[in-house]
C-alpha cells in the first residue's frame, strides 16, 4: 500500500484576502475555485508539488448549526485553528519577502538544533 497526502484544509474568513497571501506573496499557484451553497473553496498550492491546500470557511458543512459556526469563527479569529507548515531554501530571504509584503510576524528565523528556520507569522488579520 502506497498512501500519499493529497490535500490539507486552512480555515479563512475572507478567500480573496487569503489569497492575496498564498497565491500574490507566497506565489501558490490557483487549482480551483469552487462555490457551492453560500460557501467557497479555493485550492492552492506550490508549482510542481502534488499536494493541495483548500481554503475554506470555518466549519465548512452545509448542515453546521448557527452556533457552530460561530464558535469556530471566533476560534479562527482567536488564532487557534491550526495551519501549514512551508519549507524554504532561504528562510531569511522569504522572511524578509513575507514581511514586506505585510505579513504580520509572530517569530523572526531563529537557530534551530534542525537548522535556521522556525519564522512563524499570522497570514491574514484576524477578523
Amino acid at each position: 500500500m502506497n498512501v500519499k497526502l493529497r490535500n490539507c484544509f486552512i480555515a479563512v474568513h475572507d478567500h480573496d484576502e487569503a489569497l492575496s497571501f498564498y497565491r500574490d506573496l507566497l506565489g501558490l499557484e490557483v487549482r480551483n475555485d469552487v462555490k457551492y451553497e453560500g460557501m467557497r473553496w479555493t485550492t492552492v498550492a506550490s508549482k510542481g508539488q502534488d499536494v493541495d491546500i483548500v481554503l475554506e470557511p470555518p466549519l465548512a458543512d452545509p448542515n453546521a448549526a448557527p452556533a457552530d459556526r460561530k464558535a469556530m469563527k471566533e476560534l479562527l479569529a482567536k488564532g487557534l485553528l491550526r495551519g501549514v507548515i512551508f519549507s524554504t531554501e532561504d528562510c531569511d530571504a522569504t522572511f524578509e519577502h513575507i514581511q514586506a509584503g505585510g505579513g504580520d510576524v509572530l517569530q523572526e528565523p531563529m537557530d534551530m538544533p534542525y537548522g535556521r528556520g522556525s519564522a512563524r507569522f499570522v497570514t491574514l488579520p484576524a477578523t
